[in-house]
């Protein structure tokens, strides 16, 4: 069995096993109310969701990085998850783009800029899809992602203009668990890559 093989294995053995144990706790507790809403430091009002349960008792969350090979191996697994336990399993999303990773924070831009498009999923999926063409590179990788953009259907204009606002940084990095809430705003990316893709763009 190859590693990343057993990489997705384990993720999905250990999921089972803690769903079983939360299956379990939450059965004896049925004279709760109301299920407790979710640990803010896990999931925050904004965090992406990838499918909710209409109980809310059972929460994944994944942190995430778009170029992490790890985190690639492991998304057929979680894929198949969400398939399994959809309507009773909430699935939420966080960014936690890894500084070694050259494109990785780029990368959630792109996608929290699709997220503005209602295209969350389809370029979080796209990322991962794809990552063999622009991972574990020294190149920004932004053209390719508004490729990705356009093939999605997206408005250009306004993902370009999204992917390089202040806050889509912002957004991607406050995602992160180890994100300080009082952190001063993030300096504006580069603009100049934009203006080529607004200057170059078809009409539509």
């Amino acid at each position: 069995m190859s590693t990343n093989a057993r990489i997705s294995l384990g993720i999905a053995v250990a999921f089972a096993v803690v769903l079983g144990v939360l299956f379990a706790v939450n059965g004896r507790e049925q004279e709760t109310p109301a299920a407790a809403a979710p640990n803010e430091r896990l999931v925050r009002p904004d965090s992406h969701r990838l499918g909710t349960a209409a109980d809310g008792k059972v929460t994944f969350v994944e942190f995430l990085d778009f170029e992490c090979e790890a985190c690639r191996a492991a998304f057929p697994a979680v894929e198949q998850l969400r398939k399994t336990y959809a309507g009773r399993v909430t699935f939420v999303v966080r960014y936690f783009p890894l500084p070694g990773h050259f494109n990785a924070e780029r990368a959630a831009r792109a996608v929290e800029a699709a997220a503005a498009q209602g295209k969350f999923e389809a370029m979080y999926q796209k990322m991962y899809e794809t990552q063999a063409e622009w991972g574990e590179q020294r190149v920004p990788a932004d053209d390719r992602f508004r490729g990705y953009a356009d093939a999605l259907g997206l408005d250009l204009a306004a993902w370009a203009k999204a992917y390089q606002d202040p806050a889509t940084l912002d957004a991607s990095r406050k995602t992160s668990p180890t994100a300080n809430p009082s952190a001063s705003r993030a300096p504006r990316p580069s603009t100049s890559t934009a203006r080529s893709w607004n200057r170059n763009r078809p009409r539509t």
